[in-house]
Order: structure tokens, then C-alpha cells, then sequence
């Protein structure tokens, strides 16, 4: 049975623009091959870390929201596990309440725009 899942990763600050989406491609190519259903990617850029990760203070964030069996997942963290270029990742099984925000945070609803004018 398919679940739904987010992925966030971080790749190192160090890649070209074309590294990264190769890189990206290649993680998403992991899903797909093993028949997930890639609902959402965001491409977050080059954000300062809490913490330094390889003596790295920045890192590219991406994010992937898919509906996938758990043998996808298992998929993805392996090869997040094998590529260096992955700093860091998170996968966390989504519920009704996380997917109902998720549509909402893709249509806009949380816009800083929109709070700023209803405060």
C-alpha cells in the first residue's frame, strides 16, 4: 500500500548549479524507478546550517513530497546513504493533517505576504 512521504535533503554547499540538479535528478530517478508518485519538489537554495555538518556552515536544501511503497523509501535513503554529496536526510511519513497543510503551503496559503497584510 502507498503511503505519502517528504524527503528533505541537504548537498553540499561546494557543488556547481549543475552538480546539484544532477543530483537531484538522479535522487528523484531513485523514486520513480522503484514506482513512487512525485507529487511536489522544492529547490529551497543555498541556506546557512544550525550547525557546521564536514566543517560545512551552508548547505543546498531540497525537498520531495511523494506517495510511495516503503521498498521507494528504502530506495532513496540508500542512495542518499551512498552519495557524498548528500549531507544530510530526513524522510517522515505524512498524515491526514501534514498532507491537508502541504496542499495548503502549495497553493500559498501561508504566503508571508498574506500575514503581513492580516496583521
Amino acid at each position: 500500500m502507498k503511503k505519502s512521504y517528504e524527503t528533505v535533503f541537504i548537498l553540499t554547499p561546494v557543488l556547481s548549479e549543475d552538480q546539484m540538479k544532477d543530483t537531484v535528478d538522479k535522487l528523484k530517478n531513485v523514486l520513480t524507478d522503484n514506482g513512487a508518485e512525485l507529487i511536489n519538489e522544492e529547490n529551497w537554495g543555498l541556506k546557512k546550517l544550525a550547525y557546521p555538518i564536514q566543517h560545512k556552515t551552508t548547505g543546498f536544501y531540497n525537498l520531495f513530497e511523494f506517495n510511495a511503497e516503503t521498498t521507494a523509501v528504502d530506495a532513496l535513503e540508500i542512495a542518499c546513504r551512498r552519495d557524498e554529496k548528500v549531507m544530510r536526510f530526513l524522510t517522515v511519513a505524512l498524515d491526514k493533517h501534514a498532507l491537508e497543510y502541504n496542499e495548503k503551503r502549495r497553493k500559498g496559503a501561508f504566503n508571508k505576504k498574506t500575514e503581513e497584510a492580516a496583521s
